[in-house]
Parts: C-alpha cells; structure tokens; sequence
C-alpha cells in the first residue's frame, strides 16, 4: 500500500532487498537445462556434454565475481559499473599498433594458392563482350540437358523488367500455356489477385534452369523433407478471419461448406490477397528456399511473418519511458506467489522437451508454439490468468547462452493485460532496462494490408530472480543465477496470431530468397554478382560467399589489369545467430552495392567485395 509514496522510498527498498534474499533458492522448472536439441559433431564420442568455449569460460569467472558484489535494485545502477566497463572492450581490439597494415605478407606467397577457389574472379575471362547471342544459345543447351520434371514457375521482381514478359491466367499448379492469355504489362513487384506469371521462351527457359537447379538441391539431399513444410494454421473460427476470407457469409455464424477453404488451399488463398508492396520479398521464393532448410528438430512449420514479409516500420519510435518503481513491483509480484499460493496455476501449457505435457486449445489460456525457423521458445508455465513464465532453449549441445526468443501466441483477449516473465536471461543487465522494447507481428493486421513489426510492452524491466542452476539439472555452473525479463502486452485483436521476438527476426531462408531477388534485380552489364558455396554447414546447409563487384569497362588489357588488380573488402554478418539486426545492416548494404546509386557505381569499381552475409547458418536455423 506504501509503494506509491516516495517519501517511504528507504524503508520499503530495504524491505524489498530482506525478501529477496529470504526468497528460497530452486532450479529452473525443466528436467536439464541442457538444450532439447543435440547433434553429434563429428569427432566428439557424447554430443550430450555442455559445449563451454572461451565465452563460456569467460562468463563463468564474470557471474562469480558477480556473485559477491550485492543484491539488485541498487546493484541495477551501481553495481554493474565493473560488470560493464569489464565487458565493453572483451571483444575488442585496443592496441592501434596491432590494427596497422603490415607492411610484408604474414605467410609464404606460394601459400596463397590454396585460396585461388575463392577468387574466380581473377581468372574471368570475360566472354561476355564476345556475343550476346551466346547466352541463347547456352540457354538453349542447358534447358535440353535438363530432366523433365514437374516445375511450377516461381514469379520474381526482375520478370517484369524484359520486354517479352507475359502473363497468363493460371492456377497454382497449372502446367503449360493458357490459349486465352493475354498480354499486358505490371509494374515492378506487383502481381493481381488471379494472373500468375510464366516467362516467354528465352527468359523463361533461364529462370526454369534456375529453379530446376534448385528444386534438384532440394531432392537430391532430402527429398522428403523439402515437401513436409506447412504454413502455421491460420484461426478459421475467429470472427476475423470469416470477415477476410468469408465477406459474403459474415452475417451467418458459419461459413457455407462449399465456402470452406482446404488446407492445402490455403497458401494459394493467401498468395493471390498478397499485395507484392514489400521490396525485395516474394513468399513464394522464401518457399522455395525453406523447403530446403535442413534443421535439428526437421521444421515441419513455417512462421506466418518470414513466408508474407513484413514492410518497414512507418515511423520511428521512441524508447520507452521507464516507469518509476516498476522493478520493485514486479518483485514483490514474484513474493506474492510464496505468501498467496492459492492464486498460482501452475499449469504447463507448452513444454519442447514433453509435447504431451502441452495444453493447447485449453479455455482460459494461451496457445504457444515454437517450432520454426528461427523460433526458440522451450517452455510457458501458466502462474496466473494472465501470466506466464518462459524459458528459452539453450544452444545447441550446450546448457547456456540464452537471449533470442521468436515464438508463435494465439487464442489472446482483446486489451486484456498479459505479463509474460522470461526466467532464464543470464546477462548481468539489458537494454530492456533502459527502454527497449520487444518486436510484436500481428497476422490479421497483415492480412489487413498491414504486414509489419511494431514495438511493444509496457513496464518492463530485467532483474535477477531466486532461481539457480543446479548440478542435478545438467548444470555446467553450479550456483549460476539467473535474470527475469518481465514485459505487459495488452494485444490489438481478439483471436489473433501474433509472433513476439527479441529483435525483428531474419532467418536463413529469408536470406537465401534475397540473394536470388537480388541476383535477378542487379543490371548485370554493370554488377559482376557471383553466389559460391563457402562451405557446407555440419547441419547440410550451405554457407554463401558472394563476389560483388562492377564489370570491366571492356575487354582492353588495361580495363582488365584493373579489374585484376582492385583491392578487396571483406564483409560478414552473423557470427552470433541471435543478433539479428546484423542481418537487417548486411540486407541494406548488398541492397545499395548492386544499386544504380554513383556512390555505389564508384564503389564497384574501386574494389572487390567478398561478402559472407550469414557465418553462422545452422546456429539462425535452430534459434
């Protein structure tokens, strides 16, 4: 009754502090803390043990050093000064001298050698200026070669830039032309709701090529798996969905049968109310690319925001005001559950490890899931009506680093208040302390023509909570404390699906999408653009290298020499999986260096650009 009055501030701090010390100590609710998902590496006999590298190490000597420097509302300000200035040059190199180009190689030249693969480039011959026509009758070669096996046209942006682009009335699964078509011309990205696209001979039989290639990628490595991959159910009995998909049965409570839409309509449904307004995203080549996607737990799902896309944030947005004393509150929330048990729930309601223990679709709670692409979500634990606790899945073959969460929410009140607490954080403090907020997509905005992620959550804060790892539970750290992320969200929509995540996701396939967007967009008489395989990942997904540069101006030796002799810049994003935004910098840089932009014109052609837009694909894949 006293929280609210400043003037009580000493008093009830030091009351605060006495309970959270008093708050009996107890390992996180999950079997091990170990990851629920293991892949044998190769070498190693037990995939099971806990993988603790320098990181790992590293943190384990900070969190005992932590251990003995205080308790937390003051420790928020004061005590994680050392934690901080300890972390803020860990990874950085602070020594100029060592940053300067040494003058001589590192190594023997003859060394070099052994990177030629990577650099074709430097042995292009540059055929191109021969003859146009060459590349027809390449085309003409390959498409013969090619076995004759089912293909479905996947529309791209660059279609619309050839002069013998035409468009036919199809269905999805269409095969061959159409005696009624007609010509007509679409702006760049833009496909109506009842035409799909199919290329007329040359430009056709290059873009069949490529998809044959790719569709052969998927088969030859997994044929099974690159069918299993469903788009998440959408909420047919909401009111909401019946007024998008159903207009004319609104008025009656169900739709008519013969209205009902099939699952395996359902993508098709949904792809021709795509509006196509979302630059360089086009669902049915993230399709494409998923189905590929070989993952640990083997995704079966696919998450509604990565397969539709999602456009830019309309305005910006800024931090949130933290609310005085909302830490203390929420604390004193969490002693709550000691003095008034019989308010507490309790209930599992989403559990990775035992799916049978779930409850989904129970009246009066949310329904979770995590299982795609980029999701991580381990379990949810109802404490009350409206709150639960999560748990994040550790890495892979580890039982630690715990920070991304992407998971999928249904079956929510409107403007009803819900806490959600993420009890497994375990960095000493957060930007969520300082006004940050997690990113929310909500799909019946998306199909309401508003497809993107927005900020939300209110009174949040991140403190350390009473529970600690424990030996029994796979432990590699015993006596490891761990942080709470607590947030509110009231949802906009009553029914709705929403996705909540840390940071605006970018998974593997919405990369692999985008280089084959952009490949297909960049003007390739100016943009030398060449995609190799770095390396396959020990998940079986390839690593891409990309090589940008611009084109010789011609085939004169000395256009050549210096085309030869351009310096390189190396680029790579994504070494850690879970920074996101990363990803969201690499997008717009590649977007920009194979643009018509004269700053990027000059860049091309001032030097090579050897780019690894994701280093660490297996680690995005698996959350």
């Amino acid at each position: 009754d006293c929280l609210s009055c400043k003037n009580l501030d000493p008093i009830i701090t030091t009351a605060t502090q006495i309970l959270r010390k008093c708050y009996p100590k107890e390992p996180l609710p999950v079997t091990t803390i170990r990851s629920s998902y293991s892949f044998p590496l190769p070498g190693i006999a037990n995939a099971e043990n806990p993988c603790e590298g320098s990181e790992g190490k590293w943190l384990k000597g900070e969190f005992n050093a932590y251990e003995s420097e205080g308790e937390e509302e003051a420790e928020e300000d004061l005590d994680n000064e050392d934690v901080e200035s300890k972390e803020e040059d860990y990874d950085l190199e602070t020594d100029v001298n060592k940053l300067k180009t040494k003058p001589v190689l590192d190594r023997p030249e003859e060394e070099l050698g052994q990177y030629e693969a990577l650099c074709p480039e430097l042995s292009h011959n540059f055929q191109e200026f021969e003859s146009e026509s060459e590349e027809e009758k390449t085309l003409e070669d390959k498409t013969e070669s090619l076995p004759s096996a089912p293909f479905h046209f996947i529309p791209t942006a660059t279609s619309v830039k050839h002069a013998n682009y035409r468009w036919r009335e199809q269905s999805a699964t269409e095969m061959g032309p159409d005696p009624k078509a007609k010509d007509f011309k679409v702006p760049l990205q833009n496909w109506t709701k009842k035409e799909k696209c199919r290329w007329d001979p040359i430009d056709e039989k290059r873009d069949i090529i490529k998809a044959a290639q790719d569709a052969g990628c998927c088969e030859d490595e997994d044929r099974a798996r690159s069918h299993a991959l469903t788009l998440r159910p959408l909420p047919k009995e909401a009111a909401w969905y019946k007024k998008i998909f159903y207009p004319e049965c609104e008025s009656s409570i169900n739709p008519s049968p013969g209205g009902r839409l099939e699952s395996s309509d359902v993508v098709t449904n949904l792809l021709e109310r795509h509006q196509q307004d979302i630059p360089f995203h086009n669902p049915c080549v993230y399709l494409a690319r998923a189905k590929c996607v070989k993952s640990i737990p083997g995704y079966k799902d696919l998450a509604f925001p990565d397969f539709w896309g999602h456009q830019p944030p309309p305005y910006s947005k800024p931090m949130l005001e933290r609310k005085y004393g909302v830490q203390r509150d929420k604390v004193l929330d969490d002693v709550r559950r000691l003095i008034q048990p019989g308010d507490v729930i309790g209930r599992t309601v989403f559990d990775l490890d035992e799916p049978s223990h779930s409850s989904p679709g129970l009246p009066g709670c949310l329904t979770f899931f995590s299982k795609f692409e980029s999701g991580n979500l381990r379990k949810a634990i109802q404490v009350r009506e409206f709150e639960y606790d999560l748990i994040m899945n550790a890495d892979v073959n580890s039982n630690q680093h715990h920070q991304w969460f992407y998971f999928e929410v249904r079956d929510m009140k409107f403007a009803v208040p819900y806490r959600f607490n993420i009890i497994n954080c375990e960095k000493f403090n957060s930007q969520f302390n300082y006004g940050m907020q997690l990113v929310v997509y909500s799909v019946k905005e998306a199909l309401q023509g508003r497809p993107r992620w927005f900020r939300a959550g209110y009174d949040i804060c991140y403190y350390k909570n009473h529970y600690r790892c424990s030996a029994a539970a796979g432990g590699g750290m015993r006596g490891k404390c761990y942080y709470t992320l607590t947030f509110s969200i009231k949802f906009p929509h009553n029914d709705d699906v929403c996705y909540l995540a840390y940071h605006y996701p970018y998974t593997y396939s919405t990369m692999m999408a985008h280089l084959a967007i952009l490949e297909q967009n960049r003007n390739p008489k100016k943009v030398y653009w060449r995609q190799q395989t770095l390396c396959q990942t020990l998940g079986g997904n390839p690593c891409p290298l990309l090589t940008i540069t611009a084109m010789p101006d011609s085939k004169k030796s000395d256009d050549l020499e210096q085309f030869y002799n351009r310096p390189y810049v190396f680029l790579m994003a994504r070494v850690h999986p879970g920074e996101s935004n990363a990803s969201w910098v690499m997008k717009g840089t590649l977007e920009f260096l194979v643009s018509s932009d004269p700053i990027a014109d000059l860049l091309r052609k001032c030097f090579i650009f050897k780019i690894v837009p994701m280093l660490n694909p297996d680690g995005v894949i698996n959350g």
